[in-house]
């Protein structure tokens, strides 16, 4: 595989934490705008170099970065236009609730959980009492561009009980070009490890990827808050079919048009050992009904061509493991099964990523990630290079402490018909970003793929404002 090397060319800058970039184009107009939604709770637009503010809506979300030093995972974290938006008007968001902070589901810090397995207590922990025992809630809601130009909220969709401030998705809403449906793809609820196993219960909202049948024009007034499917009023069970399962967090589901189907590219960020990202092509939806019926008659639904990423016994190509660092020799670790039946049980079900990339990575050529933020096809041939490749970014490279400030990747790899593990190769960059962190925590492309976009942000802390830079990548 190639060297690559591409340019950053700065489209805005001085805004704040940006999770979600993507275009579209507005109503009467005749161009794509780039639309920035940001953590805190913004949509901005930019069209021709000038940028406009969409929606503002910052009260109704969640108070961020107070119980974990400014660092957090909730807030505005997914905006998906419909595919018809020029017509109607309709757009969707996705974000934490303001005024919904609970306690958490385990004493402790957000991401403390970790299996003993010498300890079965802590392999089998249940997620109980849980209308008390949660961190906040999540909403996916329905909102309309009015005629003049003000949008306004129409319907609720979801609303989601979530165990920890963690793992909600990222990127997390997007349309499917298959179905024409919405695809919403969260995390499995958080903490390290997924200690309830949320992800691989057919009957858990959480670590599953889902299609929403927003035809289905449900209204449902005052929506209950579930956590599980089959607590969900029967309207709503009719709009929802499971794509995957085995999902521990995920910046977003990308599709590539390959002839006459779409490649389907999900990341999953690691645990301690490695960054994943799955492709397939071929999938069998599973409807939230049928699962429902296969649990109230305590039968296994036919997992036969349902995609299953494999966590929490597996973090993408190994069985999940818990490192510590070795007493004789700290320079080492050792790495131990954490959920050694639950690998075995999962071995043949899952799927293998495409890519792997670690935390730790002798290869010269390589890097040692920290977590994946992004994954999109290119389909430009501006870079030529990278054209029908899938680019990917790491939120920060893992370097030795005496090295200059911390900086994010980017890198792609050939797209592979088979979806078989391939190998990956870093893109170099020349942007100077001088003495300032370089967090790279948002990828985004334009409608047809053409062209990407990269958001950048000087610190981990959505509570430090206006630190956030939005480049386009140019060859």
């Amino acid at each position: 595989m190639k060297k690559v090397k591409v340019s950053l060319r700065p489209v805005v800058s001085k805004i704040n934490l940006p999770t979600v970039l993507k275009t579209t184009i507005l109503p009467g107009d005749t161009i794509e705008s780039l639309f920035v939604a940001t953590q805190v709770g913004e949509i901005f637009y930019i069209r021709n170099g000038v940028m406009g503010t969409f929606l503002d809506i910052r009260p109704r979300i969640i108070t961020l970065g107070v119980s974990s030093g400014g660092y957090d995972e909730r807030g505005l974290l997914g905006l998906a236009f419909h595919p018809q938006f020029y017509y109607n008007g309709l757009f969707y968001l996705h974000y934490s609730v303001a005024g919904t902070q609970g306690p958490g589901a385990l004493p402790g810090t957000f991401e403390s959980f970790k299996p003993n397995p010498c300890d079965s207590s802590t392999l089998n922990q249940k997620w109980i009492n849980r209308e008390n025992h949660y961190d906040h809630i999540d909403t996916v809601e329905e909102w309309i561009l009015q005629s003049n130009g003000q949008p306004q909220k129409r319907r609720t969709l979801l609303h989601i009980r979530r165990p920890f401030l963690n793992h909600n998705g990222v990127n997390s809403l997007n349309f499917s070009p298959e179905t024409g449906k919405l695809v919403l793809t969260t995390g499995d609820g958080g903490s390290g490890y997924d200690p309830f196993n949320l992800s691989q219960d057919d009957m858990e909202i959480a670590g599953k990827i889902l299609e929403i049948d927003v035809v289905k024009n449900t209204f449902i007034d005052h929506l209950s808050v579930v956590t599980r499917f089959n607590e969900l009023p029967v309207p709503i069970q009719d709009t929802l079919t499971v794509m995957a399962k085995g999902v521990r967090n995920t910046p977003g589901i990308a599709f590539q048009r390959f002839y006459n189907q779409y490649i389907k590219y999900v990341g999953n960020v690691g645990q301690d050992l490695v960054e994943s990202i799955f492709s397939y092509i071929r999938y069998k939806p599973m409807p939230v009904t049928q699962l429902i019926q296969a649990s109230l008659l305590n039968s296994e639904p036919d997992q036969e061509g349902f995609i299953n990423f494999g966590w929490r016994g597996w973090e993408g190509a190994f069985p999940t493991s818990i490192i510590k660092g070795c007493s004789a020799n700290p320079a080492l670790d050792e790495k131990t099964i954490a959920y050694y039946d639950e690998a075995i049980t999962t071995s043949v079900r899952r799927l293998q990523p495409l890519i792997s990339y670690f935390h730790k990575d002798p290869r010269p050529d390589k890097f040692g990630g920290t977590a994946l933020t992004g994954v999109q096809p290119y389909m430009g041939d501006g870079i030529p290079d990278l054209t029908g490749s899938v680019v990917f970014t790491d939120l920060a490279r893992i370097k030795e402490e005496s090295q200059s400030p911390v900086k994010g990747v980017i890198a792609y790899s050939r797209v592979r018909e088979d979806c078989k593990l391939n190998d990956f190769n870093v893109i170099e960059t020349d942007y100077n970003f001088g003495s300032q962190p370089a967090y790279y925590v948002s990828l985004g492309s334009n409608l047809n793929q053409t062209k990407l976009y990269l958001g950048v942000y000087g610190s981990m802390k959505v509570a430090d404002l206006n630190q956030g830079t939005i480049f386009e990548i140019v060859p």
